[in-house]
């Protein structure tokens, strides 16, 4: 693995998109460059995604997620910088919508979001469009290749919300969720839902029971001042709490809201080991 570098800080969570650097993508994805889902009147049309294909033997597919106001293509680099040469990534980009947490001004998000409280209240329908989404650019993988999601701030609380969308079979509204995903990596995020799927796995016991062994990274910043190390930490207790026993939640002292060579070393290895790819 090359040695990786950031530097700026890859926010992801208050950018303002109008400063944001757009980087041009390689190559697009075989999935369509948008799509629609229509629920109690509101329309989510998603952008581009990038497709990085795998150079070797193709064992696994990767949704990866950005953050908050930012675009696919700014994660592109990062990620071929991985070399993980068994991986096809995706990477989309979230539909432009009113935001909350912006003062209602229209950003790149998955789903719109006031605060990071379990009593803010949910916006399912922002979320489950979303996890649609990812199933979507994954409902055309060959049946031996696995499965997995990740992303950064916004586009790891996505991440998790989907994984728990999986193991249950269902999204929020209760349709079903018609894949299954074998891994999920995430960067300083956090679980959105969190008391509503808390709920929901007490209501499905064998959730509880597929959640195990179930390998998923949360990697956060000690200093991170955005979705801060606390929320990290609640997080996976709560995932562990709803049966997901296989959680590596890594610590990475004095980091911020952003990643690092370490982190993006430690995510290139637990790929490595949970898919079993080649050295």
């Amino acid at each position: 693995m090359t040695s990786f570098s950031l530097t700026r800080s890859l926010l992801g969570f208050l950018l303002d998109p109008l400063c944001c650097c757009r980087v041009r993508s390689l190559s697009m994805a075989s999935a369509s460059a948008s799509s629609q889902r229509m629920s109690s009147g509101r329309k989510l049309t998603f952008g581009k995604t990038h497709l990085i294909r795998p150079k070797g033997e193709h064992k696994a597919t990767v949704v990866w997620l950005h953050g908050l106001g930012d675009v696919g293509s700014s994660w592109v680099p990062a990620l071929q910088d991985l070399q993980l040469e068994n991986i096809k990534w995706l990477v989309p980009t979230a539909p432009v919508q009113s935001v909350a947490v912006m003062g209602g001004f229209p950003v790149n998000a998955w789903f719109d979001v006031g605060s990071l409280s379990e009593d803010e209240p949910n916006d399912l329908e922002g979320l489950d469009a979303s996890a649609a989404h990812i199933a979507k650019l994954l409902s055309e993988e060959p049946a031996d290749v696995k499965l997995g999601v990740g992303g950064f701030s916004q586009g790891a609380a996505t991440s998790l919300y989907s994984t728990a969308c999986s193991v249950l079979g269902s999204y929020g509204d209760g349709s079903d969720f018609p894949c299954k995903l074998d891994i999920t990596v995430t960067i300083s995020g956090w679980l959105p839902s969190a008391r509503t799927l808390q709920h929901r796995f007490r209501e499905k016991p064998h959730a509880t029971e597929q959640a195990k062994n179930y390998p998923i990274f949360m990697g956060h910043g000690t200093s991170d001042d955005i979705v801060l190390y606390k929320y990290g930490q609640k997080s996976a207790s709560t995932l562990q709490g709803m049966g997901f026993d296989s959680i590596d939640f890594k610590t990475y002292q004095w980091l911020g809201h952003t990643t690092s060579s370490a982190e993006m070393k430690d995510i290139f290895a637990f790929f490595k080991e949970k898919l079993q790819l080649e050295a």
